[in-house]
């Protein structure tokens, strides 16, 4: 069994998070309705999510995880301010990208590891923007997508965490961002989830 790594958050205060961005694929809905509940209602940072979506879906995963969650969970919109107290999914079919002015901007820019959205893409903009204040969180999924979007956000000095491929539906898209390096925690989706509510609990 993976446990987590040793290495402390001491050095760095929860107060300097801005934003937690997730990958999930195969496996995701079950995944994020574990994991997403565990927060709070006015949680401190957003929460920014790729999942592999058939393109041709509607918005009953937002609607389905907003009736799970206390955060209100809704689809990313075009030049949409990006807020705390909010899970944002991006839309199936578009590629999410974070600007400069942490708005969201969508695109229907090719495939990227066969995959669009491409979690590549929104973690490698959110890096850009948010630097060390970003949580980088890979889950359950069946591709590479993520690892080299992980890869960068811990060379800008954000936190890395992935779902132990032993608890995971699919293993092929945590075992890969473990095999990038560099990942802080490898942890379940229960002890993730506890982890982020830790969070806000120490700045309140």
């Amino acid at each position: 069994m993976l446990s987590p790594k040793k290495k402390s958050t001491e050095k760095k205060s929860p107060a300097v998070f801005d934003a937690v961005v997730i990958g999930v694929s195969a496996g995701g809905i079950k995944a994020l309705e574990t994991l997403l509940p565990f927060l709070p209602h006015e949680y401190f940072m957003p929460v920014i999510i790729v999942k592999h979506l058939n393109p041709d879906s509607d918005d009953f995963l937002a609607r389905y995880l907003d009736d799970k969650c206390r955060l209100k969970v809704k689809h990313a919109a075009e030049k949409e301010p990006i807020m705390p107290g909010t899970a944002y999914l991006a839309p199936p079919n578009y590629h999410l990208r974070i600007g400069s002015n942490r708005t969201f901007s969508l695109s229907s820019d090719n495939h990227v590891n066969y995959a669009r959205p491409s979690i590549d893409v929104l973690f490698e903009t959110a890096a850009e923007v948010y630097g060390s204040g970003l949580i980088g969180i890979i889950l359950t999924g069946a591709s590479s997508d993520g690892t080299k979007g992980i890869i960068k956000i811990k060379k800008a000095g954000g936190m890395t965490i992935v779902q132990d491929p032993c608890t995971a539906e699919a293993q092929v898209m945590p075992k890969s961002a473990i095999s990038g390096g560099g990942i802080d925690f490898i942890l379940s989706l229960e002890a993730i989830g506890r982890f982020l509510y830790r969070l806000s609990e120490r700045i309140s």
